[in-house]
């Protein structure tokens, strides 16, 4: 099942995709509410997809407005450099070790939305990412049973400001700015897709040309793996969100270097989870 956290004429709604047609039930907070949703696990998602296909109106896509799915994730947890040919080209060794940044709730936008290039700088990076959310939590969990853990994938593009991002050791800052976390447009649930969204082609482009262009079995860490690694030293929680890094081909590493500009259009594609398609504007 593929859902969406959508509005229209500022009510709020939750969409279900079903081959090329849309419903969504608008004005529904309970029903809306796609964080509180998730965080009650694989059954809650499906029945409140279900509802949407049961009483939805059918609607124009080109009428909604996309939201991030989730605005309120416990925790947004990224990986670098988590894959072989991204570790290359960025000059540093494969990790031994999952490679670990946060996001905060803050930066992300959906779907569509502008990813704003700020005033203090000219290195706004793209990174196409898949994303694993989980509907389950705990500590300590298995590598065979993570991905049970795991309710629904999505699509995400980790803008990254490279000159604050490097300005330290931690990456923080160039991680974290206002607008630049882009996330969706679909929260695709895990039954719709191989173990762990194992084998699936992920893509940017830039202004229509292939920047980006990988399977996600090339990821150092897969997302059992990740999982399992994680609940070694944190307790995992309902809603969680997991940003499972970027192949090779970011702009930073490119001769010439290539950076995201005004009136730019990037889009990230990841083979059965979703298109996410945003302009970049200057602040």
């Amino acid at each position: 099942m593929r859902l969406g956290k959508v509005s229209r004429d500022g009510t709020v709604g939750l969409a279900v995709q079903s081959g090329d047609e849309i419903k969504v039930v608008f004005g529904e907070p309970a029903l809306s509410d796609l964080d509180a949703i998730v965080a009650r696990g694989a059954s809650a998602l499906a029945e409140a997809g279900q509802a949407v296909l049961a009483r939805g109106e059918v609607v124009n896509e080109a009428g909604l407005t996309f939201l991030p799915p989730l605005v309120r994730a416990p925790k947004v947890i990224c990986l670098g450099l988590n894959y072989n040919d991204h570790a290359a080209e960025s000059g540093l060794a494969v990790p031994e070790f999952p490679t670990l940044f946060g996001r905060f709730n803050s930066s992300l936008i959906g779907h569509g939305a502008p990813i704003i290039k700020p005033p203090v700088s000219d290195q706004l990076d793209y990174e196409g990412e898949l994303v694993a959310i989980l509907g389950s939590g705990g500590k300590d969990i298995a590598k065979d049973e993570a991905l049970s853990h795991v309710v629904a994938y999505s699509v995400f593009n980790d803008g990254s400001i490279r000159d604050y991002q490097l300005k330290t050791p931690q990456w923080t800052a160039g991680k974290n700015f206002d607008d630049t976390g882009a996330f969706g447009p679909w929260i695709v649930t895990a039954d719709e897709l191989p173990a762990g969204a194992a084998g699936l082609k992920i893509e940017t482009r830039l202004n229509g040309q292939t920047v980006q262009s990988a399977t996600t079995t090339d990821m150092v860490f897969d997302v059992a793996t990740t999982i399992a690694l994680l609940s070694t030293f944190l307790t995992l929680e309902p809603g969680d969100v997991l940003v499972m890094g970027t192949p090779s081909g970011v702009g930073v590493a490119r001769k010439p270097q290539l950076f995201m500009k005004d009136g730019d259009v990037c889009e990230v594609e990841i083979e059965r989870v979703g298109l996410l398609r945003n302009p970049i504007k200057a602040a």
